[in-house]
């Protein structure tokens, strides 16, 4: 099949149009307002609950599925730990708060949650951080690190087969906030608080 000149222009017009994605890192989130099951009752979120403090929304695909419950089940197993950073869970799905109850009600993992779990059937965070999926509908395996400022400090995105760690989760929530409050310096790999922190200088260039 041949292409005519003006097919080849248009195509070449096409791909000078299209943008590489934009990274996400410092993003200010936008306002919203979600319904969410925390603690045996409905409550209201929106972005002034995220503001003054650290918080980690937590996207995964669907309630009733397989990693999922395992992943919430975690996060709640290391609560304790991301609330002595001062940092919220929030975990988010597409699926509405009301299934979030049922959902709760009926696992045996899910049942000992008690963060907030956030209901977006209409996409408005899930597609806020570019994670839907129009393939299936749903959200991807996403976990989006906020600052006090209401600012992506971290985020990661990962394949919908594959179980995210909480522990290493508290640790980048930690090292975000480090270095959030300590802007001169950087984290090595596997940092954890009260180990060396590098400061970057034209003496270190080379040396490590």
């Amino acid at each position: 099949m041949e292409i005519t000149n003006e097919q080849l222009l248009q195509l070449l017009q096409s791909k000078l149009e299209q943008k590489p994605a934009a990274s996400m890192l410092r993003m200010e989130i936008e306002d919203f307002t979600a319904d969410a099951y925390s603690n045996g009752k409905f409550v209201k979120i929106s972005k002034k609950d995220l503001l003054g403090k650290w918080s980690v929304l937590f996207f995964y695909p669907g309630d009733f599925t397989f990693a999922c419950p395992t992943e919430l089940a975690d996060l709640q197993d290391n609560y304790e730990e991301f609330k002595k950073l001062g940092c919220e869970i929030y975990s988010v799905s597409m699926d509405s708060h009301f299934v979030h109850k049922a959902w709760h009600d009926s696992s045996d993992r899910i049942n000992h949650v008690t963060y907030p779990m956030i209901g977006d059937p209409n996409g408005q965070l899930t597609k806020m951080f570019s994670l839907y999926s129009p393939a299936d509908g749903m959200a991807e395996r996403g976990t989006i690190v906020i600052n006090p400022e209401g600012k992506v400090a971290s985020y990661e995105v990962v394949s919908d087969n594959i179980g995210r760690n909480a522990e290493e989760l508290i640790r980048k929530v930690a090292a975000s906030q480090f270095v959030y409050e300590h802007g001169d310096q950087v984290c090595p790999a596997k940092w954890k608080p009260g180990a060396e922190t590098l400061k970057p200088t034209f003496d270190l260039v080379g040396k490590l």
